[in-house]
Formats: structure tokens, C-alpha cells, sequence
């Protein structure tokens, strides 16, 4: 058998055996939280009511319990888990019964890809191409601003980013709306786009300038220490310009390091933008899983979780085996 192979055969298995842990991690995990989610609509139930008596309130417990398949013990219930991943199927959700998960994901997906998509991508291009820049020509003092611009907003947290902008951008100056997407669906229209965008500018540029920061540093680090690199030194002394020197010799080479990364954020895009989302009462993946989590809606945050493990690990598989066509020095082996 031919190295290509085993080494496709050992990846694919590893793929496999990954999503089993994770999902078998989440599994567990939400099931053992403090939350019952039973409990948590037994007590909605009872505040929307006068009096629920026990024996009704039992009942009512029990006839939930096995309608959301939370019967039997845990091993019981994560076979039943299983059996019904295979089938494309997470159940109905428990907040908004009897709606099935995969309806609500599919709702809230556009708004999430149409947000993380075009925010990841840029963050990626501008953060690589300005920090292998300014990494080239570490001394000069632009590229000391930007490293100082980049060093500040890096460890904000994107939502606090986002806070500032919607003080600034939607209070203060009230150029953009407060949140909301704007429209329920998401359909095909000149007037839904740009809906679309004024709903999506502000929490994209808070994800654009978190991300761009992380960028920035990473590739900035890596392109001055290329810089130093033997067979750059080489190039300077043959007398190769330093345009040729930046781009084919230190960006290029710096630049395959970030392209794991960058298959990573792509893959995260499933799981939403949760903190941003929440602030911009943007209704996209994020915004669910929110709401899953503090109702207490098992089938909706599995169904979330499993998305974001799929769409994480396939992309990280993908990049594994494109590597070597990317890089001459990695080989299947």
C-alpha cells in the first residue's frame, strides 16, 4: 500500500474518531448540567397558571420526559442520540415545541454564513497581507503604529467591540440600527440585501476587527522571523529587489502557518458568532444557541454542537490533505 494511502486511510479514520469523542462529550456534558429542562417548562407552565397540583404536575413530568426521549438511563439515551444522528434527525425542539431543530438551524443559518463568511475571509486577507507587511519592515515607524493599533484591540473581546460600536454607531450617532436582522427570511431581493447589510455592518465589523488583531500579531511575528532566514539573506545578496524579496520569499513562506488557522475559523462559522449575535439580536446560529442553553433545550444545542463539530473537523481534515500541494516540504507520510 502506498504512502498516499495509509496516510488517507489513518487521517479519515482519525476524522471519525474525533467527531465520535466530541459528540460523545457534548452528549454527556448537557446531560449532567444543572439544568432540567422538564423542570424548566413545568415552571413556565406553572407561572403562566394559577396552581398545578402535584399529581397533574407529576404527570405532566412524566408525559415530557418520554416525549422528549429523556427516559431511561443515560446510555439509553445516548444510543437513542445516535440512532437518530444517523437518520438527520435531532428531535423537536423543547422551547419551541413541536418545531423540529433541523427547521430552526436552517432559519438561522443564512444569517450566520452571510455574517462570519465575508467577516472571516476579510479579517484573514487584511490581518495576513498588512501584518506580513509591517512585519517586513518591522523598524519603520508605520509599521510600529499598526503593531501598536493591532496590540490594543487584540485582547479586547469582540463583544465589548460590538458594545462600543452600537453606543457609538447606533446611540450616539444613530446610523445603523440597534439589532434585529431586519427581515424574518432571508429571500432573494434588492431590497432584502440591503436590509441585510445595515442589519449585518456593525456586528461584522466587530468580528472583522477582533479577528483582524490576531491576524495581524501572528503573521507580523512570523514575517520578521522569515526575515531573518538564511535563504532570504541569500536573496538580498544576489540583488533580488525587495518586492520580489516580500512576496515570494518571506510573505509566501509565513503565510502557510496561517492557512490551518484560517480552515479553522472557516469551520467555526457553524457555531455562530454566540456573543455578538446576543448583543445585536442578530438571528443567526449564535442567537439559538443562546437561547438553547438558558432553556434548557437539549435536541437544539446538540444540534448546534454537531454542525459546529462536522463543519470544524471536515475542515481540518480538508487542510491535512491539500497540505503538501500547499507546502513541498509536507509529504503523506
Amino acid at each position: 500500500m502506498s504512502e498516499v494511502k495509509k496516510y488517507l486511510i489513518s487521517r479519515i479514520v482519525v476524522y471519525f474518531l474525533e467527531i465520535l469523542f466530541a459528540l460523545s462529550l457534548c452528549f454527556i456534558i448537557i446531560r449532567v448540567g444543572p439544568i432540567d429542562p422538564v423542570l424548566e417548562i413545568i415552571n413556565r407552565t406553572a407561572a403562566m397558571s394559577e396552581y398545578i397540583d402535584p399529581e397533574s404536575a407529576e404527570s405532566l413530568r412524566e408525559t415530557l420526559m418520554e416525549l422528549y426521549g429523556l427516559k431511561g438511563s443515560l446510555l439509553e439515551q445516548y444510543e437513542h442520540f445516535i440512532l437518530r444522528l444517523m437518520k438527520g434527525d435531532f428531535g423537536p425542539s423543547y422551547s419551541i415545541f413541536p418545531t423540529p431543530v433541523v427547521e430552526i438551524i436552517q432559519r438561522a443559518l443564512p444569517w450566520t454564513l452571510g455574517l462570519l463568511f465575508w467577516t472571516t475571509i476579510l479579517s484573514w486577507i487584511l490581518g495576513n497581507f498588512i501584518g506580513g507587511i509591517a512585519g517586513f519592515f518591522k523598524e519603520r515607524g508605520w509599521a510600529k503604529t499598526l503593531a501598536g493599533f493591532a496590540m490594543i484591540i487584540y485582547p479586547i473581546p469582540y463583544y465589548i467591540l460590538a458594545l462600543i460600536l452600537v453606543f457609538l454607531l447606533a446611540y450616539l450617532l444613530p446610523i445603523f440600527p440597534l439589532g434585529g436582522g431586519g427581515i424574518k427570511y432571508v429571500t432573494f431581493s434588492i431590497e432584502s440585501f440591503f436590509t441585510y447589510i445595515r442589519h449585518a455592518f456593525l456586528p461584522g465589523l466587530s468580528l472583522v476587527l477582533g479577528s483582524y488583531g490576531w491576524w495581524f500579531i501572528s503573521m507580523r511575528n512570523l514575517a520578521a522571523n522569515t526575515r531573518t532566514e538564511d535563504y532570504v539573506q541569500f536573496a538580498e545578496y544576489e540583488g533580488l529587489s525587495r518586492r520580489v524579496i516580500m512576496f515570494k520569499y518571506v510573505l509566501r513562506n509565513s503565510l502557510l502557518p496561517q492557512v490551518t488557522g484560517f480552515a479553522v475559523a472557516l469551520g467555526g462559522i457553524f457555531s455562530g458568532a454566540l456573543a455578538t449575535e446576543v448583543v445585536f439580536e442578530y438571528p443567526g446560529v449564535g442567537y439559538i444557541l443562546y437561547m438553547a442553553a438558558t432553556r434548557g433545550d437539549f435536541n437544539l444545542m446538540l444540534g448546534v454542537l454537531v454542525y459546529s463539530i462536522l463543519a470544524v473537523a471536515t475542515a481540518t481534515l480538508i487542510i491535512d490533505l491539500i497540505y503538501p500541494f500547499i507546502d513541498p516540504r509536507i509529504r503523506y507520510k
